[in-house]
């Protein structure tokens, strides 16, 4: 499971026009665009939530467990692109819906039971993301 993180001012997300998803904070929150490959389980899923949670990457070093700050998790397969040949991607890593789903859905439940106030996507469809990068701060979480 990769998360790429972003500390965000403001972030949205949008199907078909409409916003399912949306954090503004006062100060600062996460952006964590989640990707999930074939070997991950439960277990990742809420070791990386864990490691958002705790991540030291907000105003005067404190996390999402020091302020509370909001959390928008999207599901992002492309993560696990493959650009090492040619001119076209490929997605052989990237799990299968059946998989990725619940794991994405794990990860987002286990941010709320830390505590977090969690904000998603839409998995599998067609989504806009809009946000106000701030820093501009972003990382890439694996275990």
């Amino acid at each position: 499971m990769r998360v790429l993180v972003q500390r965000v001012r403001s972030a949205s997300v949008s199907v078909e026009g409409e916003v399912v998803g949306a954090i503004r904070p006062a100060g600062q929150g996460l952006l964590a665009l989640v990707g999930v490959t074939h070997t991950d389980d439960g277990e990742i899923a809420r070791r990386l939530a864990a490691k958002l949670w705790q991540l030291r990457i907000l105003d005067e070093e404190r996390s999402a467990a020091d302020t509370g700050a909001p959390i928008l998790v999207v599901s992002q397969f492309t993560l696990y692109a493959n650009t090492a040949k040619g001119r076209r991607p490929t997605w052989n890593a990237a799990a299968p819906g059946a998989l990725a789903e619940p794991l994405v859905t794990e990860f987002a439940e286990a941010l709320r039971a830390l505590g977090g106030r969690v904000e998603t996507g839409v998995f599998g469809a067609d989504m806009q993301v809009e946000l106000v990068n701030d820093g501009p701060v972003t990382l890439m979480l694996e275990l």
